[in-house]
């Protein structure tokens, strides 16, 4: 009996040892089950380690601009005169730059979506894959190309001095005449630099923006802030107590400083696609645009 005992004992052993056996070889690897392939599943894909092409993904073309410098570009509180609504936002952005891109969206065949970004943030949001181009009114300039690629130019303009009407440097017609005038321009453009032509200027901070500095005029903290010609007969149609002035003997610019283009990502496949669309705006049409645009602006101080 006790050896009947024993050998029973024994065989149940033997079940338990092979049960656990089993169960020991169905996660030989450690791994759950689904779990196998961790090569593919937790290797991020090449998408998610570059900027993302929004242009690709949804079929927008998403751009960049500040809306806040007319005639180029501005905000809105309507769709009045074409304005586009502003992305994640009640307001809508009008201007020269929105129509451009309008057309520019039109030829890729792709819905346009408009970004409202500060000056300083635009270029971050193009490389980071926020937004598609810029197109606000921005020079091609070569500190610029050192991380961003330009389209060709879809504008040129001219350097001009906004000042009170009636005032002191009313009459000027050379940067020369503005010896001692508190001057500025916005901060982070080439206009700001070009102050620096002016002998005995009495040079400003730079201001973020164009509002702040028509308001700085207007309040007399300065005596006048460097524009481009479309600006400057935005600001005088905006108030009557402005006066743009054009200037005889004026700023020593490159072409590269008073020329316009679309910024784009480094090696962007759309930059080729930008340039031909283009390049089917005549200059008629772009001054037809930009006339259209200072009619339209808002009247606003």
């Amino acid at each position: 009996m006790k050896k009947r005992i024993l050998t029973l004992i024994a065989l149940a052993l033997s079940v338990l040892m092979l049960l656990s056996a089993c169960g020991s070889k169905s996660d030989v690897s450690g791994t759950p089950a689904g779990e196998n392939n961790t090569s593919e599943s937790n290797t991020p894909s090449n998408a998610e380690n570059t900027p993302s092409n929004t242009s690709e993904e949804d079929n927008t073309f998403k751009v960049g601009l500040e809306a806040g410098y007319p005639p180029f570009n501005w905000t809105q509180l309507d769709d009045s005169n074409g304005a586009v609504k502003i992305q994640d936002a009640a307001e809508y952005a009008g201007g020269y730059d929105v129509e451009i891109a309008k057309l520019i969206a039109e030829s890729l065949g792709k819905e346009l979506v408009i970004v409202k970004i500060e000056w300083d943030g635009l270029i971050p949001a193009l490389t980071s894959g926020k937004i598609d181009a810029i197109i606000a009114g921005m020079s091609p300039t070569e500190e610029r190309k050192e991380s961003i690629d330009f389209s060709d130019t879809y504008y040129t303009s001219d350097l001009v001095m906004v000042v009170k009407k009636g005032g002191k440097y009313d009459g000027a017609t050379s940067i020369q005449d503005f010896k001692g005038a508190k001057i500025t321009a916005q901060l982070n453009t080439f206009h700001y630099t070009v102050i620096d032509q002016i002998e005995g200027v009495k040079k400003q901070t730079a201001m973020d923006n164009f509002p702040a500095m028509r308001v700085a005029l207007e309040s007399g903290i300065i005596d006048g802030y460097v524009s481009e010609r479309p600006e400057g007969i935005s600001a005088e149609a905006a108030n009557s107590n402005f006066k743009m002035i054009e200037f005889t003997d004026g700023f020593k610019t490159s072409p590269e400083d008073t020329a316009i283009a679309v910024g784009l990502r480094k090696g962007s496949d759309l930059t080729e696609k930008i340039n031909e669309a283009l390049s089917k705006i005549s200059e008629e049409q772009r001054k037809e645009l930009m006339d259209n645009a200072i009619k339209n602006q808002p009247t606003f101080d």
